[in-house]
């Protein structure tokens, strides 16, 4: 499986997520947080507010003259949705597109958007290559890393496996 935004997310939130995810054990069919983020996705291309653009394995939410834009509903773990989006900019790069990035969260039961602001630099870019690295390496293991049981654990799909 070639490395993408989810999988690049997953490596920051979760590393039993992300072997699951990458193995093809989806349990987000099932989880509600997944289906309102895609109907809020669904609904915002209706308003015409967004054109998703597909290149090679990634899925970019929108292109403008300066910037590659990445939005999320929340806020709750920005690093993942930075690293997300320098694996966006560096495959850009590959064809030959330099753009700044911007990530764009809209709180819940908020009005405000919080912007985030990323730059594919050479020090970036280094970290995001070994970041690839470790990947490939883990979705390769023979099974899953031991799950960390964090805070956040409970509103994740995966919550139950991880108790097998």
């Amino acid at each position: 499986m070639k490395v993408n935004g989810t999988l690049i997310n997953y490596y920051f939130f979760c590393k039993t997520k992300l072997w699951l995810h990458a193995n093809r054990i989806n349990l987000e069919d099932n989880s509600e947080d997944v289906r309102i983020g895609k109907i809020l996705h669904e609904l915002a291309e209706e308003k015409g507010k967004k054109t998703e653009i597909a290149i090679d394995n990634i899925k970019i939410d929108k292109i403008t003259k300066e910037y590659l834009v990445e939005s999320k509903k929340s806020d709750s773990d920005p690093e993942a949705v930075k690293w997300q989006v320098l694996l966006y900019l560096y495959k850009l790069k590959q064809k030959g597109v330099v753009k700044k990035g911007k990530i764009e969260f809209t709180e819940k039961r908020k009005q405000n958007k919080k912007i985030h602001y990323v730059e594919l630099d050479e020090v970036n870019e280094k970290e995001l290559l070994e970041v690839i690295a470790k990947i490939e390496t883990l979705i390769n293991l023979s099974e899953p890393p031991k799950p960390k049981f964090e805070r956040h654990c409970r509103k994740c799909a995966y919550y139950e496996y991880c108790f097998i």
